[in-house]
């Protein structure tokens, strides 16, 4: 795995994004964003849920002014998502913590330059964010819908707010597949040394969306691209930041959490590994402490996980092992492994 770029680091409503902090995670509420109970309570869940940063919808005047209201009720970093109308901007940015605007439908440059204006006097950041779907005319006209339309756009609008003396600026390039998204980040990312938001957009429901992001975003982080992320699902809003959070560890870029080794299902396991395992998932998901554990079906490869594991079980038949550290600690029957090996783990997380 890559070194982290190092890139500028901005205050997003106190969440730092860029230069050494975590990689932080977002998602977007789907309610009418003026329906404020709705809204607050789609936030909460959310917060609840680990989100660091949330957006919502701003597409009229109506939901522009029940921002302050929003903001009053909730504890995350609130981003307003502004597109065609720049005066949208201009109230929101009296009562949130970062304004994203897609240039390719903003408009003229005396618009972008009222935006930038709102944010400075509120000392809140921009987020350029590109979309394949909606570059400018003259980038599409000559690359059409592609990587280098995407860049050629982004570097552009840099250039618009650093013209005015605005640099705190994060910067997303999104695409519905993952092959044009990769290809605009890698391009765009020795060239500025702005914080990156990472997401594969319309990636479609948690089955496919999944896939996508963990191919895009997953192979991004490897490189050391990304600053802040958001997993793009048709479905829950709890469930992005599931899935968002898994990423982030299963690609080393975080180390919170456990990481569970279990085997494929296979003829030779000799214990009800499925229900096993997803009892272990169940049972230990409120432990952030970064441990490796191991739940094993056979004597094939069971014993040899262990010993680089945490903690572990080993199962053969009708019992099988406890081990810490790679010693056994217990050899018993299989209706007592999990409970015991759940004993372990949180013992091995203080």
């Amino acid at each position: 795995m890559k070194d982290r770029y190092k890139t500028k680091q901005i205050n997003v409503g106190g969440v730092l994004v860029g230069g050494d902090a975590p990689i932080s995670t977002q998602s977007m509420t789907y309610s009418k964003t003026a329906d404020v109970v709705s809204t607050v309570e789609q936030i909460n869940r959310l917060h609840f849920a680990g989100c660091d940063i949330v957006r919502v919808a701003v597409p009229d005047y109506e939901d522009a002014n029940a921002l302050k209201a929003i903001k009053e009720q909730i504890s995350l970093p609130l981003v307003a998502d502004i597109h065609f109308n720049y005066r949208l901007a201009l109230i929101a940015a009296e009562s949130v913590d970062c304004i994203r605007i897609n240039p390719g439908n903003i408009g003229e440059k005396s618009r972008i330059k009222e935006i930038v204006k709102a944010c400075t006097d509120r000392n809140i950041p921009i987020r350029i964010g590109v979309n394949a779907g909606s570059l400018e005319k003259e980038f599409e006209n000559r690359y059409g819908q592609s990587a280098k339309g995407m860049v050629e756009s982004a570097l552009y609008n840099i250039k618009l707010l650093e013209d005015e003396g605005f640099t705190d600026i994060k910067v997303s390039m999104k695409a519905s597949d993952v092959e044009r998204t990769v290809d605009a980040y890698r391009t765009l990312r020795p060239l500025v040394d702005y914080p990156f938001h990472l997401g594969v957009t319309e990636a479609g429901t948690l089955h496919h969306a999944t896939i996508k992001s963990a191919i895009g975003l997953g192979s991004l982080l490897l490189d050391g691209i990304g600053d802040t992320m958001r997993v793009s699902i048709t479905g829950e809003l709890e469930r992005e930041i599931e899935v968002a959070r898994d990423i982030l560890k299963d690609s080393g870029r975080s180390k919170e959490g456990l990481n569970i080794i279990s085997c494929p299902t296979c003829g030779r396991i000799e214990a009800d590994l499925v229900k096993a395992v997803s009892e272990v998932e169940e049972r230990t998901k409120h432990i952030k402490a970064p441990l490796n554990v191991s739940v094993m079906g056979c004597a094939v490869n069971a014993i040899g996980e262990a010993k680089h594991a945490d903690v572990a079980i080993a199962y053969g038949s009708g019992n099988g092992l406890i081990m810490v550290g790679g010693e056994v600690v217990a050899k018993l029957d299989e209706d007592n492994l999990v409970d015991r090996f759940v004993e372990e783990v949180e013992k091995a997380a203080k």
